[in-house]
């Protein structure tokens, strides 16, 4: 049965010890996000919240750290995106290209220390901005250089203290640590925005409140669905002859997924979308033309079908952008041919490097629409059954989150307990 390895879990002591440390590990986030920055005016931050909904979806992601205005304000964000930059740079410079897709353990083991180099400086930028415009907004009290500057060493050190535990975390094996504590912060507010839903209860809507449910449930369905499904490209290996023995000669296959970007494309779209607002906000108090353009910016990406269409657009481009860099049709071919496969009918070398890139971008197709449906789910969710509380939390991204860490880590917890049971 399906339960059976959450169950075994706390039978065996090694695996036991690992999940008791990754919830202490989840417990010490949780009072990192309730650690507020001082000076903070919360009802002005509140009402800052209502007029940009997009800090809703941010603060979704960081759980609701953005809200509490804690010291881990930013989550995992400018690791993830000094992630993302350091991948983009690999399609620039070649030597990185070969560090990190040939370079093996080591030259990972060097791509990921890039990234945590340059994660503090990111969180010291993004905590600069924020503050900055969070003081012209009126939110901070009280400001003076020496408070901006512990702020943001604050904040900084926050998000290298996440990025550490996340860490911690993936050397337990149980599942991926950065991947595991957004899971935290999302699941953490899902307590409160259900009560706040069930609080604002209002019985003359109850046939919205059930579509909304309905669609919910859907909505978890198609994310399970489209996240397990993988296209199957048949790969038949030849016998080779080596002294006496003979190897080779069987028939597997090259599992494909539908989606094989993750979540990343519809968070690197929140941040291009997000920045044009922010800087548009920042300068809104200006004078003459430079007031205008701001004034004008905000009101473009503050139009729904405006936004929805950009957002949508900009997930179906990143999907297929970072699709590119995370899965090389040039390099899975040269490693089939290297071990002695290929795809029947298909010749090794450059025609299955072609026929896999035809096949990866044919199954994109499906895939980008499918994170561009889930990116702007919120706002669908919310138009039909006119429902905005709780929508960003029940939003497609947050359930695509949720979806995949559960099933990723069921995965390796459910091969642990098999390994063992092989020895």
């Amino acid at each position: 049965m399906w339960y059976k390895p959450l169950i075994n879990v706390f039978k065996i002591k090694d695996l036991r010890q690992r999940v008791l440390f990754i919830f202490l590990v989840f417990a010490i986030f949780r009072i990192l996000a309730n650690i507020p920055i001082p000076g903070i005016d919360f009802e002005k931050l509140k009402q800052l919240f209502d007029q940009f909904k997009m800090l809703g979806l941010l603060n979704v992601f960081t759980g609701g750290t953005l809200e509490r205005f804690s010291i881990a304000m930013l989550g995992l964000g400018p690791y993830v995106i000094s992630v993302v930059i350091l991948q983009l740079l690999t399609m620039i410079f070649p030597s990185l290209e070969k560090m990190y897709k040939e370079g093996g353990e080591e030259g990972r083991r060097k791509f990921e220390q890039y990234g945590r180099i340059l994660t503090p400086f990111l969180s010291a930028l993004q905590a600069f901005g924020m503050l900055s415009l969070f003081s012209r907004e009126g939110i901070i009290s009280y400001f003076s250089p020496l408070l901006m500057l512990s702020s943001v060493i604050s904040i900084s050190a926050g998000t290298v203290l996440l990025m550490w535990l996340g860490e911690l975390i993936s050397g337990k094996r149980i599942g991926d640590g950065i991947s595991l504590l957004i899971f935290a912060g999302i699941a953490a507010d899902f307590p409160r925005n259900m009560l706040a839903m069930i609080a604002g209860f209002d019985p003359t809507k109850i046939f919205s409140y059930l579509l909304f449910l309905v669609m919910v449930f859907l909505i978890i369905v198609f994310v399970v669905i489209v996240t397990e499904a993988r296209k199957i490209i048949p790969v038949t290996y030849a016998k080779r002859v080596r002294g006496f023995r003979m190897y080779g000669g069987v028939s597997t296959y090259l599992p494909l997924s539908v989606n094989p970007a993750g979540v990343m494309p519809i968070i690197f779209a929140l941040s291009i979308l997000t920045f044009p607002s922010m800087v548009a906000n920042f300068f809104g108090g200006a004078s003459g033309i430079l007031g205008q353009i701001s004034k004008s910016t905000l009101l473009f990406f503050e139009n729904p079908f405006v936004h929805s269409s950009l957002y949508f657009l900009f997930v179906i481009l990143f999907t297929y952008f970072y699709t590119a860099i995370v899965l090389d049709p040039k390099t899975i071919s040269e490693n089939l041919q290297k071990m002695g496969g290929f795809i029947p009918g298909i010749r090794p070398g450059k025609a299955t490097a072609e026929y896999l890139s035809f096949v990866i971008n044919r199954t994109l197709v499906f895939g980008s629409i499918f994170l561009g449906l889930i990116a702007i789910m919120p706002t669908i969710i919310q138009s039909i059954t006119k429902i905005q509380a709780f929508s960003f939390l029940v939003g497609g991204t947050s359930v695509l989150i949720l979806v995949s860490v559960v099933l990723h880590t069921y995965e390796r917890i459910k091969s642990e307990i098999e390994m063992r049971e092989y020895e």
